[in-house]
Formats: structure tokens, sequence, C-alpha cells
């Protein structure tokens, strides 16, 4: 971790009271070592990180980090809080906060920086001699690894070692192997590699852990899972290529369990090993109810079930939309090249002439519509290797591919997906002999599972699936009048209510999965979907410029990014403005959305782009309507926002008038 870190990037008395402030102060730093180059743009993308997940660890340690476009080298800053900040960790206000700015695209440099700052946190002796540290420069030696940690003195004399320490001096040590994983694939996964690491070493037990990032995984050596009595997965996602661990004693929890009590766990890896309980990974995903809390990983738990079955639609979904967004914007600009008769344009291999820009339009169509083609089969094949992993991928693909023959569409490639991966999770609970288990993932369960699935999406439930499809479709084509707006403003809520969350995603894969079979009323949706989206940010980005005293210094420079964030259909942008004050600004931005989407619906607005906000309005039907559209509904939600929060302020004030107190709060003067 050399040159990441210097003393003018130590700062020992963080004066800042929120995590927003921290990262400014931190950030600042950053700027005058010339290792960022625009702090309000690098600042954004920090915002936008926190707000995906927060950045806040067991222990008191903030970190938060960001890949971005603004810096100009991998850094590290370091602060240390007296009072504490509150980065949204379980136990607490963190006063060991680290900056971690790595440059766009520089995937291995941030991992890296996280990974080994994750691990080396895991020892107490480094957090004490951050916390002890009075010379910035000897700081940052400690962070870079150059300064030695005075490990803690060893236990005395005739000091009784653990039983099981005993044990494992006398015979081969028991052996676990282990996999780690987060939702973002970093900090919380490396932690929990390292914890359940040092637990093994302080029990006497070899522990083996495959920590599965988000840049990739080095898969244990087989022979290493062969010769393991027990397994673990601590982890907040998927655990990946679930099969090669099946035969084994399964303890299965979160990942901050890996985190906080991996003794216990390793305690029950051992007594499920040598009381030979059933409970083992089997040969489906290995998934079982470890009893623990933090876990929630009952397959029998309904609610669980609802959250496992999102995420494997939000897993096609996600390997979908950039099929969506390349082949929908090049169809989209063939059609502003070329006009909408291009579609029916000859094959380009057969007829092309370079000087023609009929040509080149009936190219980018034909481009773009084989990229359609891949859209219901993706989104099914990538539903099947979310729920079994990669032996899913061929019949999901193959249900897909069958919706489409079948003119089932994107109802049938969500049903094929669900289809593939159940059957294939069937297939796999079969026990086999230890000679086939090497051809099974190969050709077996695909041979199998594409049998089964094409079976049931021809003869079964194909036709069915069709008949709903082109009802479907023949609502949205007679959309009109009140039925058009209603289904909008149900739209723009869907849109606004968590921006970016599982809701919005619900309402952004009906609109682009009408794109697959684009008519009249799935461009009006998609339309809606898009305007609707866009409000949240435009209207918290007015109300910084037009009531800067009712935010705070922060909150008025993430408006300033959120002009952009708007306008580029990023919703998120809104999202640290929701999270401090949820109450006032997501009912207002609902209403604004809901106003938006009602008014895009009645004005006829079609959009044949997933993607592209302002950009792509050339490419809109009724263009000046539909800006019109995004306009009334920025300032609807703007106006909200400003009432209410304006309505608070005024409350405190108020009361410090006639009770002449006075407060922080009275210094706003509140307009009527």
């Amino acid at each position: 971790m050399s040159e990441l870190i210097t003393a003018e990037l130590v700062d020992l008395d963080l004066s800042a009271a929120t995590k927003d402030a921290a990262a400014r102060s931190l950030a600042e730093r950053m700027v005058a070592a010339h290792r960022v180059t625009d702090l309000d743009g690098f600042l954004a993308d920090v915002a936008a990180r926190e707000a995906q997940m927060p950045t806040g660890l067991d222990g008191g340690i903030g970190i938060p980090h960001c890949r971005s476009e603004h810096v100009n080298a991998p850094t590290l800053a370091f602060g240390r809080s007296a009072a504490g900040i509150d980065f949204g960790a379980a136990d607490g206000p963190a006063d060991l906060i680290f900056l971690i700015a790595a440059p766009a695209g520089a995937d291995d440099d941030h991992l890296t920086i996280l990974s080994g700052l994750a691990r080396r946190l895991m020892a107490p002796e480094f957090t004490a001699a951050l916390r002890a540290g009075s010379d910035p420069a000897a700081v940052a030696a400690l962070i870079r690894g150059e300064e030695p940690v005075e490990e803690p003195a060893p236990e005395a004399e005739g000091t009784e070692p653990e039983p099981e320490a005993v044990e494992a001096a006398g015979s081969a040590p028991f052996r676990i192997v282990a996999v780690t994983s987060c939702p973002t694939g970093i900090a919380h996964t490396y932690m929990a590699a390292e914890s359940l690491a040092a637990a093994g070493r302080a029990e006497g037990v070899e522990v083996t852990v495959e920590p599965q990032g988000s840049g990739g995984f080095k898969k244990l050596d087989p022979t290493v899972i062969a010769a393991a009595d027990a397994v673990i997965w601590a982890h907040d996602v998927e655990v990946r290529e679930k099969a090669r661990f099946r035969g084994k004693p399964l303890v299965d929890v979160g990942v901050k369990a890996g985190i906080n009590r991996p003794a216990e766990l390793i305690a029950e890896a051992r007594r499920k090993a040598e009381s030979g309980e059933s409970a083992a990974v089997s040969e489906a995903d290995g998934s079982e109810d470890s009893g623990d809390g933090e876990a929630g990983r009952s397959g029998a738990d309904h609610a669980h079930f609802g959250v496992r079955l999102r995420t494997y639609l939000m897993s096609g979904v996600s390997y979908m939309v950039p099929f969506v967004a390349a082949g929908g914007l090049l169809i989209a600009l063939s059609f502003a090249i070329g006009g909408y008769e291009i579609a029916s344009a000859k094959s380009v291999a057969d007829h092309f002439v370079w000087g023609e820009a009929d040509s080149w339009a009936a190219l980018l169509n034909q481009i773009g519509s084989a990229a359609f083609a891949f859209l219901v089969p993706v989104l099914a094949g990538y539903i099947a290797y979310g729920m079994a992993d990669r032996p899913a991928l061929v019949p999901g693909f193959v249900g897909g591919s069958i919706a489409l023959t079948v003119n089932a569409g994107f109802l049938g490639g969500l049903v094929a997906g669900l289809l593939a991966g159940a059957v294939v999770m069937a297939i796999q609970r079969v026990p086999v002999h230890a000679t086939l288990r090497g051809i099974m993932p190969v050709l077996v369960i695909p041979l199998i599972a594409s049998a089964v699935v094409g079976f049931l999406m021809f003869i079964v439930v194909g036709k069915p699936i069709a008949s709903l499809q082109n009802a479907l479709t023949d609502w949205l084509n007679g959309l009109s009048g009140s039925n058009a707006v209603i289904l909008g403003v149900v739209l723009g809520l869907m849109m606004c209510f968590d921006m970016g969350g599982p809701l919005n995603k619900v309402a952004y894969a009906f609109a682009v999965g009408g794109l697959a079979d684009p008519n009249d009323g799935s461009l009006k949706v998609m339309a809606a979907v898009m305007a609707a989206g866009m409000v949240p940010p435009l209207a918290m980005a007015l109300a910084t410029t037009v009531r800067k005293k009712l935010f705070t210094k922060t909150e008025r420079e993430n408006g300033r990014a959120a002009w952009v964030l708007g306008a580029s259909f990023i919703t998120e942008g809104a999202i640290p403005f929701a999270a401090a004050d949820p109450l006032r600004v997501i009912p207002s931005v609902m209403a604004g959305g809901a106003v938006t989407g009602a008014l895009s619906m009645a004005f006829g607005a079609t959009l044949r782009a997933p993607h592209g906000g302002v950009f792509v309005v050339p490419l809109i039907g009724e263009p000046f309507l539909y800006l019109l559209a995004i306009a009334a509904g920025t300032l609807v939600a703007t106006a909200l926002v400003v009432l209410l929060k304006g309505a608070r302020r005024a409350a405190p004030e108020a009361a410090g008038e006639a009770g002449a107190t006075g407060s922080d709060d009275s210094r706003v003067t509140v307009a009527a």
C-alpha cells in the first residue's frame, strides 16, 4: 500500500459531524495533494456509492470509497474523529474513517486497497495503534505497512492451552473451507475471510477461505475442498459454483456473522461434522437453515423466499438491460436517421451503399435488432443462473428462445427462467454415483433440463403465456384517456418510491420488456417511466437552488450534481436527500413522479430508447409535451419538498420566538 497515503492525507482531529462532511474534509486533502481533479464531481461519486450500501463496519470504522473519473491516482486518506460519525454500522458511530479513491476503471487498484485495508483492520493491535497515534507521518507509515505494529504480549508460562489446540497438536487438524461474500464484494468480504482465518489459527483449526469479491475470485483447490471436514458460508449474496462443496456439513450464515463471531461458526462446523448430522451441502445448492438470525436463509421462510425470488428476477433483468440499452439506442438512432420505415429495409449484408444515409440507418437498425433478439433468452438464462448456477444456463437460454418461438415474449422468458432453475435444482437433489458427478454439470443436467423445459414451454405453458402476452399487448395498445393516465400515475409512483430500489426496477423492467416487441402502448409506457424517473433528482436540484437555507452545505453541493444525474435519467441522484429526510422527500418526489407519468401518458409521448434522459429527446414522440410533463412533475415535487421542509423549520423558529430561548434553527427565516 506504499504511496497511497502520506502525512498530508492524515487528519488526526477530524471535526466533521456527518459522513458527507467527513468525506468532503478528507477529499479536500486529496485535492490539495493533486490526487483529485474535481472535488464536487468526486464527492458526487462517493455519495452515489454510499447510497448503494452503508460503508460503516463494526468496531468504529467507516470506509467510504468509490471509483471516479476525477481521481488520477489510487489514494487513501485517513481521519480520526473524537465524537464519532455515523456511517451506518450496527454498533454505532465510527471514529476511524478511511476515504479510498481509485481512478475510473482501476478495479484491481480499488480492490487491492480495500481488501488489504479490510484484512489489517481485523487486527486489534492495528486499530489500537491508529487510535493512539499522535504523528500524522507515523500513522501514514503504519497504514502503508511500513511502521511495525506492536504485537500483544505472549501468554505467561504455565498458561494452559486451549483444549482444541491440544487436540490439534496430537492429531491431524480439523479442516474447514469457507466462502465469504457481500453485496459489494469488497470490505465485508475480505474482513470475514480474515476473521475466520484468524479464529481458525487461534482454535488450532485449518481454515482455508475463498473470498468471492467483486473483482472475481480464485477458486479453492479441489483437493483442499475434498480434504475438508466441514464448510462455512458467510455470505449475503449467492455463493458461486456451490456444487463443489456438496456432501460436506455446512454452516450457512450472513457475512457479518463471519466477522463478528467466527469462533462460534468454527465450533458449530466441528459439532456438525463430529455428530454426523445429515444437514449438508446438497446436490442443489447446499443451502440450509443455520438458525442464525443474521443469515435469514431458511428456505421455508416465506418472506425470505420472496427476497430470493426478487433476487433471481433482478439477476435476469440486470443481464438483460445492457442488451436493451445497446439495441434500443441503436434502433432509435436508425429511426432518427432513416425514419421508421427503415425497419423494413433489405439486409445490409446483401445491399449496402457507403454514401447513403439510409444504408447506415439500416445497418444500425439491424445491429440493434440483433441485440434485441437476445433479450428474452438472456433474461431466462440468467434468471436460471441466479437460481442454480452454470448448469442452468443452457436450459434457461433454450426456454427463453422457445418463448420467442411460441410468441410468449417477455412473460414467457420470466417463466422459462424460473422453470429452468427449478428443474436444475430438482435434478441436483438426486443422489448420483461419484463417477458421474464430473459429467453432471456439463452433460447430464443441461441435457435433461433442456428437454424438460422445452417440453413444458412448447406443450404445456407456452401457449397460455402467449395468450396472456397478447392480451397485455392489446391492452397497452388500447390504452387511452383515463386508463392511460392511471397507468402513468402508478408507474410514476413506483419509479420514485425507492429511487433505484426493487419497486423502481420492477417498473423499469416492465417498460423495457415491452421494447422487446414494441407497439404504441409499450412505447408510451417507456416514455412515462423514464420521465418519472428523472423527476426526483431534478426536483432536489431545483429545491436546493431556490431555497438554499433549507438544505445543508453538503446537500446544496449534491444538488448541483443532481442536475446532471436527473437529466441523464439516474434516479439514484436523489437518494442522499431521501436518506437524510425520507418523510418529506419521498412523498414529495412520488407526487411529482405521478404527475409526470400521468401527463406523459395523456400527451401520448413515446420512446424507443430505454435510457438517455434529455439526451435522447430527438428520438421521443411529442418531445415538447414530454419535456413539459417532466417540468410539471419537477415543479410539483420541488414545491412540496420546500413546503414540508419549510414547515419543519418554522415550528422551532416560532417556539424560539415565543420562549425567547433562541436556537440554531431560529436563524432560518421561512417565507409564507
